[in-house]
């Protein structure tokens, strides 16, 4: 294992997921927002993984990692049960229903970061408690580009810790709905603008199917999602999206505008390839090369915009 300090770094969830849609159903597969993120980053720059498991957690998941080129100094593993999710998608691929959420170990995560993730340049922090993103926060030394998801729950529950996030950060990544909840704005160019004044200088508004929304106070750019004939399973798409645009960031080792709008079309990309198969079937499957092809697709198919 390297000991060498990696590109990015990202901090999240591990999990083992039970997940039916229209296709299939299948039971403890490989889930958990650092899981996807971290999957997609490393097609682009070196990638260091934080998040914890029980011993329960299968081997054979270690070693997917480990084919992906993820680096694991900071994969933590204790005694217990690992985080485990479940759930059911309707028809549309759109919707799901939570049937169940046991946080196991995942209730005691206390990420502390390996001596190399301290001064790794670029930093994500995925949708955990903001307490524990400021604690990651305290010990990143080295991050000169950070970026930070959230959610409805922590909006709800924990606001002022995450006002302070909010604050620190360079980017912040969340979904619409969660968007006007935060800036208690129904339109989402004020609420974007609202969430802007409060620090970050870029906001990135995730929309699904529909793709997202950057604002930065320069403007505002629309990237589609690219488009697909099947779903296999939507499960990680935000966050293999969030690993694409943190991997491409951290690759270049530039973080403005133009190169924001750049890996947000890559993540749409590796996005699109994740849902084709459940978990990260697809993802461990395809090649750079893959990639690039789809994104010269993507490229082609909003070049009238240019």
């Amino acid at each position: 294992m390297s000991k060498t300090s990696p590109d990015l770094v990202m901090v999240g969830s591990i999990g083992l997921d039970t997940i039916e849609t229209p296709f299939e159903r299948r039971e403890g597969t490989l889930g958990g927002s650092a899981s996807y993120g971290c999957a997609a980053a490393a097609f682009f720059c070196s990638v260091g993984m934080v998040g914890v498991v029980g011993d329960d957690f299968p081997d054979g998941f270690v070693r997917q990692y480990e084919r992906l080129g993820i680096d694991l100094q900071g994969l933590q593993r204790v005694r217990g049960r690992t985080f485990r999710w479940s759930g059911v998608y309707e028809k549309d691929m759109n919707n799901r229903r939570t049937l169940s959420t046991e946080l196991n170990v995942f209730a005691d995560f206390r990420p502390d970061l390996p001596a190399p993730y301290r001064v790794a340049p670029f930093l994500f922090l995925g949708n955990i408690a903001p307490e524990l993103q400021l604690h990651v926060l305290a010990q990143a030394d080295g991050a000169r580009f950070v970026a930070a998801d959230t959610m409805d729950l922590w909006i709800n529950t924990t606001r002022e810790a995450l006002m302070e996030v909010i604050a620190a950060v360079d980017l912040l990544t969340l979904n619409d709905s969660e968007a006007r909840l935060l800036a208690g704005e129904n339109n989402l160019i004020r609420a974007a603008r609202k969430i802007l004044g409060w620090g970050p200088e870029y906001v990135v508004i995730k929309k699904g199917e529909h793709g997202a929304m950057l604002f930065a106070e320069s403007g505002c750019s629309v990237i589609p999602a690219f488009p697909l004939e099947e779903v296999r399973d939507p499960t990680g798409a935000g966050d293999a999206f969030a690993g694409g645009l943190m991997g491409v960031l951290a690759a270049g080792r530039a973080a403005n505008a133009a190169t924001i709008r750049r890996a947000l079309a890559y993540g749409s990309v590796v996005a699109s390839f994740g849902v084709e198969a459940f978990s990260l079937e697809r993802l461990i499957a395809v090649s750079r090369q893959d990639i690039e092809g789809r994104f010269r697709a993507f490229r082609d198919l909003v070049a009238w915009a240019w």
